[in-house]
């Protein structure tokens, strides 16, 4: 089971790697890795059980971030509608995955982002694209292609970006912070990613 001990913090020199992609078929560790991170986010998520494991609620995590280097993401965001089916949720693990086409409309949480592996408040917007397109593999090696918006399209971003060496702070306005770059959407309430 993952805990926030698995979990390396900024300064680590592997969160500024570009991470490898993975090829197919998957070995097992990779394919248990990616479980384990997956069930790492729910457990982050139940009161009791990261109450238990001192664990941050967390929606999203790249491989990177549990210091191996290859293009393995998980998202957990379940749905914030009692009356929505299930499968509005957005929980899934995706390999190698890219943003093939996005919105030029940006949006951004109106609280900023957060970052298991940042122990510490970044003030500031984050602008991403309001809504995505992105493909990658799941565990069979079938090619997937998934459209995001909103919430969920704005984890899978700052997912990606672990990917790339790149962390959610270096995408804040250094001089101005707080400025909104015009057009923007400003999304209500942040969770942790």
């Amino acid at each position: 089971m993952l805990t926030m001990e698995n979990v390396i913090r900024e300064g680590h020199p592997t969160l500024r790697k570009v991470a490898e992609e993975v090829t197919f078929p998957l070995d097992e560790k990779e394919i248990e890795l990616a479980e384990e991170m997956l069930q790492f986010l729910k457990n982050s998520q139940d009161p009791e059980i990261a109450e238990k494991y001192e664990l941050r609620a967390g929606v999203g995590i790249a491989a990177p971030q549990v210091n191996v280097s290859k293009r393995i993401i998980a998202v957990h965001i379940p749905s914030s509608d009692p009356e929505e089916k299930p499968e509005s949720d957005f929980s899934e693990i995706l390999y190698n995955p890219k943003i093939v086409s996005h919105s030029v409309q940006q949006t951004c949480l109106a609280d900023g982002e957060g970052c298991l592996s940042v122990d510490r408040e970044v003030p500031g917007y984050v602008p991403r694209h309001k809504r995505i397109t992105v493909e990658y593999f799941d565990k069979d090696g079938k090619k997937q292609k998934k459209r995001l918006r909103e919430f969920p399209a704005i984890v899978t971003q700052h997912e990606i970006d672990h990917l790339n060496g790149v962390m959610f702070y270096d995408r804040i306005d250094k001089d101005n912070p707080l400025a909104l770059p015009d057009g923007i959407e400003v999304l209500g309430g942040s969770e942790e990613e």
